[in-house]
């Protein structure tokens, strides 16, 4: 169960709303309930209530009793044990190169800071043309509009049967769309990683440009992180049915260089200096993309720990793993500079350098920050030693003799040997 200092704002307010309308109980009685703006506003803005691209975004309420939330018009939502999200799948890890148009000086393709830069970018470096194979594709739609009105079957996970939803003039926005000789693809953009997404962000375009033109229409979703571009197109087999997505092409695109090879790690791993532990938590997470994802983000702005849970695929407990890996690499500095002496995140200078870096050295002074903590270093010393990674219980025993702060009971152990193997993985992997 999660204290009261891990529940965010959405959690407090929609925990008043549950107790106000009793929805749990017309859930079980109906299999639904609606709800509208004006109803939410008395506890917070509904704008912020009800997005959640993620499942991790979802409220306490919501997650516990697997919920999900869909908007049905301008001003009115339907809450119920909805299959809304959808799992992300690799199918092609081959990065892809592509080139930079000489001429184009407005676009800064080695600091993208957001998603409609990552867009355009992907769009003149003739990564959307690739992808699409189509070379005629123009911009041609973006923005809020109206969905319009529709009708979709959506599968209910309580009793694996499917239920029907009316959507009126719901608002949807479109993040790109680019038409071609046969085609109409439109654009999900997101600078930040996830495991899912809310098909909700393709489904409702989908069904209003299918409506309105005789062309196909494309669902595309755009992932920009460090450097690399990541395009997944789905297809609706079944146009009335919201589950009915499945992933027809996948590819991974840089326009920077991504060579690095194991002479490159070798040498890193050959001169790095070990460091002393600092007195910060030893890391739980064990994605280091992710690592280096909020750091991009924090890039932008400084922001408090329920802003990085509720803007970007975190929850509280992962928000605070993350950050802590990111202090305990010298990339992210915790400061209280608030009135109310909230902790506010930021980047230090060590980060903002690395991240200026072009891509192969970006990589390479990550790996330098990793080895230099000798539970790392020894870790990648046996991989290479056996060809395979050390069994969990020989990681453990390399971080019980590597003086980590703070790290007692065998059970933690455990857990945070898993970012070890975690983090070494993602060395050896930006081998190309």
């Amino acid at each position: 169960m999660s204290s009261t200092s891990e529940l965010t704002k959405n959690d407090r307010a929609w925990s008043k709303l549950f107790d106000k309308f009793n929805i749990l109980k017309t859930i079980d009685d109906n299999g639904y309930f609606e709800i509208t703006s004006t109803q939410i506003n008395e506890f917070r803005e509904a704008r912020l209530m009800t997005k959640f691209d993620h499942k991790v975004n979802l409220p306490k309420l919501f997650s516990d009793n697997n919920l999900a939330i869909l908007p049905i018009s301008r001003g009115a939502y339907v809450i119920s044990k909805f299959e809304a999200y959808k799992d992300f799948h690799q199918l092609d890890p081959q990065i892809y190169k592509v080139s930079f148009p000489d001429y184009i000086e407005s676009i800064d393709y080695e600091n993208i800071t957001s998603e409609s830069i990552a867009i355009n970018c992907a769009y003149v470096s003739g990564i959307f043309s690739d992808f699409l194979q189509d070379r005629e594709l123009l911009p041609t739609i973006s923005g809020r509009m109206s969905s319009e009105t529709f009708s979709f079957q959506i599968r209910n996970t309580a009793t694996s049967s499917y239920v029907s939803v009316d959507v009126a003039n719901s608002q949807i926005e479109v993040d790109a769309g680019f038409e071609g000789s046969k085609s109409l693809s439109i654009i999900e953009a997101k600078n930040f990683l996830s495991d899912d997404f809310l098909i909700r962000q393709l489904y409702y375009p989908y069904r209003l440009w299918s409506k309105k033109i005789t062309k196909t229409v494309r669902p595309v979703y755009l992932v920009y992180s460090n450097g690399i571009f990541s395009l997944y197109e789905y297809e609706f087999q079944e146009p009335r049915n919201y589950n009915s997505l499945v992933l027809v092409k996948h590819r991974n695109y840089s326009v920077e260089a991504v060579e690095i090879d194991l002479e490159d790690i070798l040498d890193v791993l050959s001169r790095v200096n070990d460091i002393l532990e600092p007195e910060i938590p030893f890391p739980q997470a064990d994605s280091f993309k992710r690592v280096i994802n909020l750091c991009e983000l924090l890039a932008e702005n400084e922001m408090t720990r329920e802003e990085i849970t509720l803007n970007y695929a975190f929850d509280p407990r992962q928000t605070n793993y993350y950050t802590d890996a990111g202090r305990y690499l010298g990339l992210i500095h915790k400061e209280k500079v608030s009135e109310n002496r909230i902790p506010v995140f930021s980047l230090t200078e060590e980060g903002r350098r690395i991240l200026a870096l072009k891509y192969k050295a970006r990589q390479l002074k990550f790996v330098e920050l990793i080895l230099r903590h000798s539970v790392f270093k020894k870790t990648l010393e046996k991989h290479l030693e056996y060809g395979e990674m050390p069994p969990r219980n020989e990681i453990v025993n390399i971080m019980k003799n590597s003086n980590l702060y703070k790290v007692e009971a065998d059970s933690t152990y455990e857990r945070r040997a898993s970012t070890v193997s975690g983090w070494i993985n993602w060395i050896l992997e930006l081998q190309r």
